[in-house]
């Protein structure tokens, strides 16, 4: 399984990417949705919430179980992907591809907590 560089990744097997403009998008990592097999419902955190890190923001369910999404950094909720509301099963397609959420992060410098690929890597084959 790889996981793309240009991502950071949290504990939780959420990735996130900070775009041109400062908004960060999540999603699930593609280890998450092969181990939660094929998604059937998404409940993103809600338009303007307030994201605590490590806290559930939303969940994720497949046909096998529920999973709670847990906010990456502190910040706020600038986005949902609508498209995946209807067609959940486009995080099983393409994980790093169909992101869940958008977020303004409260400090842009608050990273420390995010896994690299490579730490992310070592921490799912341990």
């Amino acid at each position: 399984m790889k996981f793309p560089i240009q991502l950071h990744y949290t504990a939780e097997h959420l990735w996130v990417s900070q775009t041109p403009d400062g908004v960060w998008l999540t999603g699930i990592t593609d280890y998450a949705q092969d181990l939660l097999g094929d998604i059937v419902f998404i409940e993103p955190p809600k338009l303007n919430d307030e994201l605590v890190n490590g806290k559930p923001c939303g969940i994720v369910e497949s046909v096998k179980t529920g999973s709670d999404l847990h906010a990456p950094m502190n910040g706020v909720v600038t986005e949902i992907n609508s498209a995946l509301l209807n067609a959940p099963e486009g995080i099983n397609d393409k994980p790093y591809a169909a992101w869940i959420f958008k977020f303004k992060p409260n400090n842009i410098h608050d990273t420390k907590h995010l896994l690299s690929a490579e730490a992310y890597q070592n921490l799912i084959d341990n």
